[in-house]
């Protein structure tokens, strides 16, 4: 996501701290996931802020 997006890692996590960004799924190992599909309403829910 952050390669698509253009930002750094820390902007990605800076957003999640702040509820700006998509929702993510941690997985048992602490990984975290996003859906293909939250990305894209995340996504459509920032051009309509816009």
């Amino acid at each position: 996501m952050c390669d698509e997006l253009g930002v750094a890692r820390s902007t990605f996590y800076d957003w999640r701290q702040k509820d700006r960004g998509p929702r993510c799924i941690r997985l048992p190992n602490g990984s975290l996931r996003i859906r293909c599909s939250d990305f894209e309403n995340w996504l459509s829910d920032c051009e309509d802020a816009s």
